[in-house]
């Protein structure tokens, strides 16, 4: 798997993932929403970045809230139920990343909203959660693949890496 170093790659990673998983289903950004059919969006955002605890590996920790809107002509009811479905698939997902760089969803919950598009109103149910996302790469390895360690009360600086020593043998 490739090494995750941009939040993007986690909002490409949801969308793929709900339309191969809902038959139908389109998702993306506000910008991305056209209103033409009877179709089902995923409005997908990135409601806040904010600062996670550092990985044991080093990487720097993005704690990202993550918001889904489901707009679909229709009734409220019909919104929350597809939320619903989508809460289930939400709840242990992380959405074929790498576990080492994407935590599981936490703090999931879903609320009623409405969606307004050119004048037309739509029935919306939201579900937000957060999910830790840890960029970039770890700094147990120099570039010669040495694994490295610091103890944070023997640095000025756990993120300077050249504060980091060699693990010994």
């Amino acid at each position: 798997m490739p090494i995750i170093e941009k939040p993007s790659q986690l909002f490409i990673a949801i969308a793929e993932t709900l339309r191969t998983t809902v038959p139908g289903l389109r998702a993306g950004t506000l910008q991305d929403f056209d209103g033409v059919g009877d179709q089902p969006w995923v409005l997908i955002a990135f409601e806040r970045d904010a600062p996670g605890n550092r990985a044991n590996d080093g990487r720097i920790a993005h704690d990202l809230t993550v918001s889904m809107q489901v707009v679909l002509p229709g009734t409220a009811l019909a919104a929350c139920d597809l939320a619903s479905e989508l809460k289930h698939l939400v709840v242990n997902n992380r959405w074929n990343l790498p576990g080492d760089q994407c935590d599981l969803p936490m703090n999931i919950e879903g609320i009623a909203s409405t969606f307004t598009h050119e004048a037309r109103a739509y029935n919306a149910w939201t579900l937000s959660f957060t999910q830790t996302l840890y960029l970039g790469p770890t700094l147990l390895e120099d570039p010669l693949g040495i694994p490295k360690f610091a103890r944070t009360w023997e640095v000025s600086d756990i993120d300077d890496p050249a504060q980091y020593t060699a693990l010994e043998d």
